[in-house]
């Protein structure tokens, strides 16, 4: 239930939003998402091809929502979102970027924005 009111309350309602902030919760929750429906799909895809056109579909569905997200999770800790390029360089820039999108958040607001609803108050961080 709460993965379904987080669904419905996050991705919909950012669905292409670039600007602000996610926490890691956020990004990796819509992470874990995707790639259980992906994964689900690519099974049944070997049943029929419709499930292989569905996953076409959901892939290209969710591609403009995974950017974002991952914009806005670089955005809290204190990145641009041009740090997602570094994907295009093979394996180093995907392990700097996972890093980067591990890293806890920025506590106190910076140049994105304030940080995310669900990120730790700023005297849980300092502790």
């Amino acid at each position: 239930m709460l993965l379904v009111n987080w669904w419905k309350v996050v991705v919909l309602q950012r669905y292409a939003q670039f600007t602000g902030r996610a926490s890691r919760a956020e990004y990796w929750w819509f992470f874990l998402a995707n790639l259980i429906v992906l994964a689900i799909l690519a099974i049944l895809s070997r049943v029929s091809w419709v499930f292989a056109i569905l996953y076409v579909i959901y892939g290209l569905a969710v591609l403009i929502p995974g950017i974002a997200v991952a914009v806005r999770r670089l955005h809290d800790t204190n990145r641009s979102g041009w740090w997602l390029l570094l994907w295009f360089i093979p394996i180093v820039g995907f392990i700097i970027v996972i890093v980067f999108l591990a890293t806890q958040g920025d506590p106190a607001p910076n140049r994105y924005g304030v940080p995310p609803p669900n990120a730790p108050p700023l005297s849980a961080a300092a502790a």
